[in-house]
Order: structure tokens, then sequence, then C-alpha cells
């Protein structure tokens, strides 16, 4: 009897797990990295419209 097997499956569930976190890892970086990008291009678009004009929900004595 040989254990030859059972270390094969479990190398291969341990790459598995390894491709899987990896690639789970890569998902969350791309969507942070979009989401910050978004967030600065929505800054940059709000502080390029003018800054000049006052804004309409201010409050003026």
């Amino acid at each position: 009897m040989t254990h030859v097997p059972f270390l094969i499956a479990a190398y291969a569930v341990f790459v598995l797990v390894l491709a899987a976190d990896l690639l789970g890892s890569r998902l969350r970086l791309h969507a942070a990295r979009k989401q910050a990008l978004q967030r600065q291009q929505r800054q940059q678009a709000r502080d390029s419209r003018g800054t000049t004009a006052p804004l309409g929900t201010e409050l003026s004595r």
C-alpha cells in the first residue's frame, strides 16, 4: 500500500486553494483600484467645475 495517490491529491488541493486565493486577491485589488480611480476622477471633476461659484446650499447672512 502506497500513499502516493493521497499525496498527489493533497498537493492538488493545496495548489487549487492557492490559485483561488490568488484569483480572489487580484479581483479585490482590481476592484479597489477601479474604485480609487473613479473616486479620483469624481474629485477632479468636482474641483474643475469651478470653485468661484458659491454653492446653492451655503447659508448666507
